[in-house]
């Protein structure tokens, strides 16, 4: 016995290393829900902002349609991609008549379907081409 210790050098020896066992993969599993939730919410930030920034260039493109006489909404749905275009409202704003403003709003998609986050707006405008 050396220094009051039984069980040899003092590195791990029999007493202690029983309980230890497996805790590594207990915590992993009980870690691994949170990895996947915060790996879906990480996945849906960059959807609604991808969302946005589509939102934004339809806008555009349909405000510049609308500017040259033709649908802004058909101009809208080219620039979406399949997944956006279904649920997409574009409203065109007759506050003035010397310009092609348009609204849109384009549902979020999200990453779990019984998940409801609205709808990103855009506005845009442009001065009608004659």
């Amino acid at each position: 016995m050396r220094n009051g210790r039984s069980g040899g050098d003092g590195a791990g020896g029999d007493a202690g290393a029983g309980g230890d066992a497996g805790q590594a993969s207990v915590e992993l599993v009980a870690l691994l829900p949170v990895l996947v939730a915060i790996g879906l919410l990480c996945w849906q930030a960059v959807v609604v902002g991808e969302t946005w920034w589509l939102a934004h260039a339809a806008a555009r493109e349909a405000a510049r349609a609308s500017a040259l006489g033709r649908d802004p909404a058909v101009a809208a749905r080219g620039v979406l991609p399949a997944g956006l275009r279904s649920g997409v409202r574009v409203v065109e704003e007759a506050a003035s008549s010397s310009a092609g403003a348009v609204k849109l709003h384009v549902p979020i998609p999200t990453v779990l379907p019984w998940l409801h986050l609205g709808s990103v707006s855009a506005r845009a405008a442009m001065e009608r081409q004659s």
